[in-house]
């Protein structure tokens, strides 16, 4: 198995471990990170994202702990 050196692995599993630990169902917690992957995954397919290093389950779930431990980045 190949290891992604742009990531650290302890530290993805501290964010999904976070993520699930705040959430209020854990149930919808996964779907969304599913959901997010899954938009991230065509997005690169199209060409979209330039970050295709990052794997898009992976990428979702930083994206979602970001959201979550820092709400004022997010607009609107």
């Amino acid at each position: 198995m190949l290891n992604n050196s742009n990531i650290d692995q302890n530290d993805l599993a501290k964010r999904g471990e976070s993520l699930i630990r705040k959430s209020t169902n854990r149930y919808l917690t996964t779907v969304k990170i599913a959901f997010r992957a899954k938009q991230r995954r065509f997005d690169d397919f199209d060409g979209l994202l330039d970050e295709s290093s990052i794997k898009p389950v992976q990428r979702s779930i930083i994206e979602l702990s970001d959201e979550q431990d820092q709400p004022d980045l997010l607009p609107g």
